[in-house]
């Protein structure tokens, strides 16, 4: 690594020159950055917002699965099944899918022998379970905290090998130039007083980019709070996306960001909404079932039915429980709680097993739970799931859990080659979830596999291709210093000078205007300076990011209608444009206004492929509704404009592109390309490895 300065604007920038820059400590970034040690590349860095941060170390679920070949079952599988298995979710591509089942057991067994304790039998076979959509038992689990066991172990190796990590360190821009990646410009968050805020330029001929899903954009979200995402500054650099408009969305607690699947539901607990003010309980789902044992026999099927899917609504399937959460939730200004002190249906004692589904009279029988209250039969078939909240300080045996239907997972994100390469940056590598490679429906654990390979592809192709020196400062010191000058800029211009915090005190400032034209007051008038300092600031940034996370709940999440999606797009354009109007006062609330400006830009992304989406007549899908007062009635006692557009089966063999061409966002439709079905002849395969020909391919989309 070498380590000098440049000027700009009378500023010395610190300088870091590196051949490969990891961007993110997810567990994608980390395996990219083990991996490229291992194949020789030594002269890396990692950076990132915070060690301790990222939603591979901070999210789970009950049972939080890894996806990959079965290896310990009587029953018969192979790569090209599973490759079936991926693509046959929709808009996926079937070179994509196949590499991912090629190469999941490689990257699997470096898990294991970095000491992720994955369960194997007497025989050493590695047991698996049948997870949703998987026609095999494909999927394995250490428990709730797979992923974050998966950080610790690589984090481990990454320390062991003596990786440089720069830590609290966020970056705000990427450096492209001449069609490649360049590197990245952060700021250093423990030195904003520094006299250039903490600016630092990591120049690199290699930028893996690893930085998560855009869980920042959404108000409902269970993406963990210190996870936001960084999407946006890839899209702003020209960067192509595909298939943005495939999410997941699913019930969540919203105090502590867990998802509510498995066993959390399988208990059966009493859905109640109340007020605001937590008055007016009232168990709001049974009207819309015929009975209380058919409503009871659906939340159970909440458990493995966890996403909401549009396929499970007719005939009171168990994603209606969603439409009628959002509905109490969004439409109503309600809140809804999980309430397992109580059986559904009490206290008029009409809850009865013998009500249920024999699917879930048999589930629960076997489970030795056909008894008491759902916080009994929680303790009795995972105490586990009791412990995880009383550690976030949450009693299920003394309060209710407040849920929301929230956003979980983003199965599109920036568009990659076969070696998960940029398709229109060279040398830049986005990895984990940020890369767009699954499609509509996708096999629960596919994405943590996905991460891994993916990241294990871009490691072997800048180890195998790109492993010479190139960048002389002609390449790449003019992009430098242009980047940081505008980000210095900007900084001058949204933090405020010491006359305006003054007028702020006085209650004349710290304001933001929303794109309705609405203030949104950083202080109240009354407030002592220190306070008026803290809560102007705050409520700046927080205000401006509050704006555009509403609007994607209300418009881009898992309920979708074109008039209201274009209201949005218009909305947030404009809102995009408004973001050099933020001030600050506090240098210390800084980070969170430039993580603003990506953040903005990225939302309007999602809202913009939205509406290509449904202006292409694409229906219901994946874990999204498209509203249709032409369509199917949900249920006959919701309002009338409860109906929606069914699926329309030919979109699964198309992917939507975007790309910002700097002035908008353009849309196209590329067809998905099949599995390959071609012969492997080991003496001419074994030719192209060792002349590295296939390392070379360069696919474009």
């Amino acid at each position: 690594m070498e380590q000098y300065s440049i000027e700009v604007q009378g500023r010395a920038i610190p300088v870091y020159k590196v051949h490969t820059l990891v961007i993110g400590s997810g567990a994608a970034s980390l395996n990219a950055a083990d991996r490229l040690h291992q194949f020789g590349i030594t002269d890396l860095a990692m950076v990132t917002e915070d060690l301790e941060g990222g939603t591979s170390r901070n999210t789970g679920s009950d049972k939080q699965t890894y996806y990959k070949l079965a290896v310990a079952s009587e029953a018969p599988d192979s790569p090209y099944e599973m490759a079936e298995a991926l693509y046959s979710g929709g808009s996926m591509h079937g070179d994509i899918a196949l590499i991912e089942a090629m190469e999941s057991l490689e990257a699997f067994y470096h898990l294991l022998s970095i000491g992720v304790p994955f369960p194997a039998n007497r025989y050493g076979g590695i047991v698996g379970y049948k997870t949703d959509h998987d026609p095999k038992q494909r999927g394995t689990s250490i428990g709730p905290y797979t992923s974050k066991v998966m950080v610790e172990c690589l984090l481990a190796e990454v320390k062991r090998r003596g990786i440089p990590i720069f830590d609290k360190h966020l970056v705000v821009k990427l450096l492209v130039g001449k069609g490649r990646a360049l590197g990245a410009l952060a700021m250093d968050t423990t030195a904003l007083t520094d006299g250039t805020y903490g600016l630092v330029l990591f120049v690199a001929e290699n930028t893996v980019f690893g930085v998560g899903g855009p869980g920042g954009v959404y108000h409902a979200s269970v993406y963990p709070a210190v996870h936001t995402g960084a999407i946006g500054l890839a899209l702003e650099a020209g960067a192509e996306a595909v298939n943005l408009t495939e999410s997941q969305y699913g019930l969540a607690s919203t105090k502590f960001r867990w998802n509510v699947s498995g066993t959390y539901q399988q208990v059966i607990p009493r859905y109640i909404s109340t007020k605001p003010d937590g008055s007016d309980p009232q168990e709001f789902l049974l009207p819309y079932f015929a009975s209380l044992g058919e409503m009871c026999s659906a939340v159970f099927l909440k458990g493995y039915q966890w996403p909401f899917d549009p396929r499970k609504i007719e005939n009171r399937g168990s994603s209606l429980i969603d439409i009628l959460v959002y509905r109490e939730t969004v439409l109503k200004g309600r809140r809804v709680f999980l309430d397992y002190r109580r059986n559904p249906g009490e206290p008029l004692d009409d809850f009865s097993f013998k009500d249920l589904s024999p699917e879930a009279y048999s589930y629960l029988e076997k489970s030795d739970a056909l008894f008491g209250r759902p916080i009994d039969r929680l303790r009795r078939m995972n105490p586990l799931a009791i412990e995880l909240y009383l550690t976030h300080g949450i009693d299920l045996e003394r309060e209710p859990l407040e849920i929301a239907v929230c956003a979980q997972h983003n199965n599109g994100g920036l568009a990659a080659d076969l070696w998960w390469e940029s398709t229109t940056i060279d040398r830049l590598f986005p990895v984990g979830e940020v890369n767009g490679t699954h499609g509509v429906y996708r096999p629960g654990g596919s994405a943590l596999n996905s991460g891994q390979v993916g990241s294990l592809r871009a490691a072997r192709k800048i180890a195998e291709v790109y492993a010479d020196s190139t960048l002389d400062p002609s390449l790449w010191r003019g992009v430098a210093e242009e980047e940081t000058a505008y980000i210095l800029s900007l900084i001058e211009e949204i933090v405020q000078t010491a006359g305006n915090r003054e007028a702020e005190k006085r209650g004349e400032s710290a304001e933001y205007s929303d794109a309705t034209g609405h203030n949104a007051k950083g202080a109240g008038s009354g407030a002592e300076p220190g306070e008026a300092d803290s809560e102007a600031d705050s409520g700046g940034v927080e205000a401006f990011r509050r704006e555009f996370q509403l609007r994607m709940t209300r418009a881009g999440a898992h309920i979708r209608e074109l008039d209201t999606v274009r209201k949005a797009v218009k909305e947030g354009m404009e809102q995009v444009g408004q973001f050099p109007r933020l001030r600050v006062s506090r240098l210390e609330d800084l980070p969170a206004a430039l993580v603003n400006r990506h953040l903005v830009f990225a939302h309007a992304a999602y809202l913009s492929a939205i509406q290509a989406y449904l202006e292409a007549g694409g229906g219901s899908r994946g874990s999204y509704l498209v509203r249709d007062p032409q369509g199917i009635a949900v249920h006959p006692l919701l309002e009338a404009e409860w109906k929606y557009k069914p699926e329309v089966p030919e979109f699964r063999e198309r992917l939507l592109v975007t790309r910002w061409d700097g002035k908008g966002f353009q849309h196209r439709w590329i067809p998905r390309r099949p599995i390959p079905k071609e012969e492997f002849w080991f003496e001419t395969t074994w030719k192209e490895h060792r002349e590295k020909t296939y390392f070379r391919e360069r696919g474009r989309g």
